[in-house]
């Protein structure tokens, strides 16, 4: 016998009994079966479809009370709408339940597969939320690509862990691990060689013989240590150390290449900028002569007691410096670069002033300063 199993029912017909006696379900149930039958032809009957499986166990709840009966129904139904309104119109031609006058009042129609969407939206939602949870997005799907493309890139060079432009550079950055060489790759710097910890290999000092190595260091004890061996197996012509407590391998591109903007000369790499380098008088001095030009766009050449020696507009600055007696100090109002940088050294320009300094701007002949600079260090003392 073919039964609809209640969670494959497509309707629910919601009904309420009224009796004037004390009746049993059997009494309800033969009432329903028994005058509906013949109603609405073969294809509705009741028994025949329950029969089919296409209605399902009624369901019953009776309360009795002062000798009444009350009673609610549920009758699942896979039938179309049209068949089951049908079928729960019949129910309400019921006029008797065993020995009593009975009514049948049919309160609605429940599309059962309601709660069913509901709990598939619902699921739905759960699910969605785990494959975009376990989906990559856009950028980590290039991070993976990119990391997988560095580490293809990472080469040996003289036995040394190193991107691959350490070879054809004239300059190469002395890093600690494989780690730092990768994230100087995935930020662009492809000239990076690794030293493989404190204990440098004595191979850093051919390298040495024909690159200008750059030190790049943490930011931490260790960093000094590591600094300490490089320059026992070969001089570094400059340092860069990463931000205080921080790692290189962990930095960010904007960290990265501050850093490596603000390389220092080895020789003065016990401090971090230039500014603290030098003595208070000439701090102050330097100061003052970069605040006399603030927007007069010029430039100043300086002798050693910080008097002015030649002065000239910006872009005539090598003229002033060709016909200066003598160039200590060059100042003036403008950014420092690197063109000004070799200009300055072609004229052993000791200290080099400026409103501002590009990122590339270094130097191992002279030092670099900046009106901010001088003004910061002044002002913290």
């Amino acid at each position: 016998m073919g039964k609809v199993a209640q969670d494959q029912a497509k309707y629910v017909v919601e009904a309420k009994l009224e009796a004037g006696g004390i009746i049993e379900k059997s009494d309800i149930v033969g009432a329903i079966f028994g005058q509906t039958e013949g109603l609405l032809g073969e294809e509705l009957d009741l028994r025949e479809l329950k029969e089919k499986g296409k209605v399902g166990r009624m369901d019953l709840e009776i309360q009795r009370r002062d000798g009444k009966t009350e009673a609610s129904i549920e009758l699942p139904t896979s039938l179309d709408a049209t068949d089951t309104a049908l079928l729960g119109a019949s129910l309400e031609t019921i006029e008797r339940a065993g020995p009593t006058g009975a009514s049948i009042k049919v309160e609605k129609i429940r599309d059962d597969r309601n709660s069913k969407r509901d709990y598939i939206i619902k699921r739905a939602k759960q699910l969605m939320e785990d494959i975009e949870e376990e989906k990559p997005s856009k950028q980590e799907i290039t991070d993976e690509i990119k990391g997988e493309v560095r580490e293809k890139q990472v080469t040996d060079f003289r036995g040394f862990t190193a991107g691959p432009d350490a070879e054809r550079n004239e300059e190469v950055v002395v890093v600690e691990g494989k780690a730092d060489v990768t994230n100087l790759l995935k930020h662009g710097v492809k000239n990076a060689v690794a030293i493989g910890g404190t204990d440098v290999p004595s191979g850093i000092s051919k390298i040495a013989d024909d690159k200008d190595l750059t030190a790049f260091l943490d930011g931490d004890r260790g960093g000094d240590l590591i600094l300490e061996e490089v320059k026992e197996k070969a001089e570094p012509r400059f340092v860069a150390r990463a931000p205080e407590g921080k790692e290189v391998e962990e930095l960010s591109k904007q960290e990265l290449h501050e850093a490596l903007r603000d390389k220092r000369p080895v020789k003065y790499a016990g401090s971090t900028d230039a500014e603290d380098d030098i003595d208070e008088e000439l701090r102050e001095g330097l100061l003052q002569s970069l605040d006399d030009l603030v927007a007069t766009r010029a430039a100043n050449v300086l002798n050693e007691d910080l008097e002015v020696e030649e002065r000239a507009p910006v872009d005539k600055v090598e003229n002033a410096l060709r016909k200066a007696d003598e160039a200590s100090a060059l100042v003036l109002d403008g950014e420092v670069d690197n063109s000004l940088v070799s200009m300055a050294e072609a004229y052993d320009v000791e200290y080099l002033g400026g409103m501002s300094r590009s990122d590339t701007a270094s130097s191992s002949d002279l030092e670099i300063l900046t009106r901010e600079g001088l003004a910061e260090v002044i002002s913290s003392q």
